[in-house]
């Protein structure tokens, strides 16, 4: 077996230096909420009002599946009494305002790796509703630690390989899936260890083109 070429992937590298800065110049740790569907905001939202009230407030960073819903979970999110900042509304550089924020909306298009480089724990979007989940394989591969809920069923063998390497986290529902974000920034030594275990999960896993491309040409001179 080759393994998997889905699990074959390297973040862009400029993105992750941007999101790593990013993180220093903040100064307060993020919690992700990444490639979110319908339904999940409001859910994520009401978790997030009952149980984030530390301080400093980790910053909440949704980026919604589909841009055609920017502006609707914009809304949700103003609606549940966050100050928001829309990451389309600046450059390189978030303004100061980005910083004292109560969330960002990710409404920008191709950077997933700069909000995982970004994120000290991110919860994976699509798996606590009944829609299969996304793709865990990015976050691992950029360092950054998942919770998932229990609907992971469209990338079901990299999900379990995942939690079993200590690189993610299975739940229940939203509510608590926030619970376990929150008690892994509450605790610096075990959120190390689950950065470091995804990398390693992402590391082990990779290569899968080309052994299967050295497969091919085997079989191409025999």
């Amino acid at each position: 077996m080759s393994g998997n070429l889905k699990l074959d992937m390297s973040p862009d590298a400029a993105l992750l230096a941007r999101g790593a800065a990013w993180r220093q110049a903040l100064g307060r740790p993020v919690v992700l909420a990444a490639v979110t569907r319908e339904g999940e905001e409001a859910m994520l939202l009401a978790a997030w009002a009952r149980h984030a009230a530390a301080s400093p407030k980790p910053l909440l960073v949704v980026v919604p599946r589909h841009p055609q819903r920017f502006d609707e979970v914009a809304g949700l999110m103003t609606s549940a009494g966050l100050g928001v900042v829309r990451r389309s509304t600046w450059g390189d550089t978030p303004p100061p305002a980005a910083g004292a924020a109560d969330a960002w909306l990710g409404d920008s298009m191709g950077e997933m790796p700069l909000y995982y480089a970004l994120s000290r724990v991110a919860l994976l979007g699509g798996s606590f509703a009944p829609l299969g989940g996304q793709n865990l394989i990015e976050a691992a591969a950029c360092g950054c630690p998942v919770v998932m809920g229990p609907h992971t069923f469209n990338f079901a063998e990299a999900a379990e390989l995942s939690r079993a390497a200590g690189a993610a986290f299975r739940v229940s529902d939203l509510d608590e899936a926030v619970r376990v974000a929150l008690a892994l920034l509450a605790d610096p030594a075990r959120l190390e260890e689950a950065a470091r275990r995804s990398l390693a999960f992402a590391a082990q896993h990779r290569g899968a083109a080309s052994r299967m491309a050295a497969a091919i040409d085997e079989q191409l001179d025999s």
